[in-house]
């Protein structure tokens, strides 16, 4: 099979990196890639113009693509979907109409609300005034998220009025986010741990991934905040698409928060996360390529989808400065040396080849990512890999996994 995979950040490595190890597959061509995708066997980095999506289908029956895997929300909210399926184009990811379920968290929110879909409370504003009224009448701490694509950079956990205020100023007067602002969807603080739940879907079946929390896996309690989550919130909402006519095709992510024994919605996203994938593909123990053909050929069983009864810790190093400002350029070394260990990988997000050095090229640079019997063990072999990585300055969290190992 030749494999067309869109994007070149940590989440396209993890996947390419999964799908090169299946025995089906002969070429995997990756729309940017990134210098960690280069190395991989059977995957090659190209140029192509992602704005011109009919030039990228062009390409794909070219190249004769059997399928084609993408990344980012922001190609599939613009559509890649309707225009690779319009031509008979195998693609694992939905159309733009399933897509909104990330692109519109006003859309997001309403159709929670219409299908009984656990969720906080909410209302959404298209002016100002409405807006810092509900602050006003809510009180804080308040949530204050813009409506659209915002980069992962759109929300604000205001924890005074005050700052409640000027967040949505900054979206809706100083157009902070651009047209992703314009209308905000206000919504209750809910207190809690995070966890990402992620799935594969066909549009008919939805079969769970494991799950992750904020940077580590979930231990305790995991398979049955997994059934929960899938029977309350999973299964309902790919329902309520398929009631509302937007087909979903792909990887479905649910953001939730976990409060004892309630499990409610955070966000949805209609693809891989970031850092999520580099955690939860290393445990996958079935082919990746089969079950995302299986999703876009409306074939999936969840007999399929196995995992491996391991652990995975994944630390992200970033620029000095991220998520402000920092500087790109740093040369990176250390990089082999990291990952000579068969149970390391290091996965790129944000780095670019100059020469025949690796330099960074954006805040969250690395992901260094170990697998091991549990989640102690995983996480000394993360740091012990990230103490071998250097750039002028590095930084990356001391106490990854922290959460699971007080479990």
């Amino acid at each position: 099979m030749n494999i067309l995979l869109i994007g070149g950040g940590g989440r396209e490595h993890a996947l390419a990196w999964k799908m090169a190890q299946s025995s089906q597959v002969e070429s995997i061509r990756v729309v940017p890639g990134n210098p960690g995708i280069a190395e991989l066997p059977k995957c090659k980095c190209v140029a192509l113009d992602l704005n011109d999506l009919n030039k990228v289908a062009d390409y794909a029956e070219e190249h004769s693509i059997d399928l084609t895997v993408v990344g980012p929300e922001a190609t599939l909210v613009a559509g890649i979907g309707d225009v690779f399926r319009s031509r008979g184009l195998p693609i694992f990811g939905p159309n733009k109409n399933a897509a909104e379920l990330e692109g519109s968290k006003a859309f997001s929110k309403n159709l929670m609300q219409k299908y009984h879909i656990p969720t906080a409370a909410f209302k959404v504003c298209t002016d100002i005034d409405s807006a810092k009224a509900f602050v006003e009448e809510q009180g804080a701490p308040i949530v204050v998220k813009a409506d659209g694509l915002a980069a992962g950079k759109g929300v604000v956990v205001a924890m005074t009025k005050e700052e409640a205020m000027a967040a949505i100023d900054e979206m809706m007067t100083d157009h902070k986010f651009g047209e992703a602002g314009a209308r905000v969807v206000l919504e209750e603080f809910m207190e809690g741990e995070e966890a990402s739940l992620l799935a594969f879907t066909d549009g008919k079946i939805v079969v769970p991934m494991v799950a992750s929390q904020d940077h580590k896996r979930v231990n305790d309690g995991e398979e049955a905040l997994r059934v929960k989550a899938e029977e309350t919130i999973l299964k309902p909402v790919i329902a309520a698409l398929n009631k509302e006519g937007r087909t979903y095709c792909g990887c479905l992510y649910a953001g939730l928060m976990i409060k004892g024994d309630s499990v409610r919605v955070v966000e949805f996203n209609c693809r891989f996360g970031d850092p999520e994938t580099q955690v939860v593909l290393p445990l996958l123990d079935s082919d990746l390529v089969e079950i995302m053909l299986a999703c876009a050929t409306g074939t999936l069983d969840a007999s399929m989808v196995k995992w491996k009864n391991q652990a995975t810790v994944c630390v992200v190093m970033a620029s000095g400065g991220y998520p402000a400002a920092y500087e790109n350029g740093k040369v990176i070394t250390g990089l082999k040396e990291a990952s000579a260990a068969a149970n390391v990988v290091v996965f790129h997000a944000g780095t670019k080849a100059v020469g025949n050095d690796v330099v960074t090229a954006g805040g969250r640079v690395l992901g260094v990512t170990a697998t091991a019997k549990d989640i102690k063990s995983a996480k000394n072999f993360a740091y012990a890999a990230v103490e071998k990585i250097h750039f002028d300055k590095a930084h990356y969290r001391k106490d990854i996994a922290w959460r699971a190992l007080n479990r």
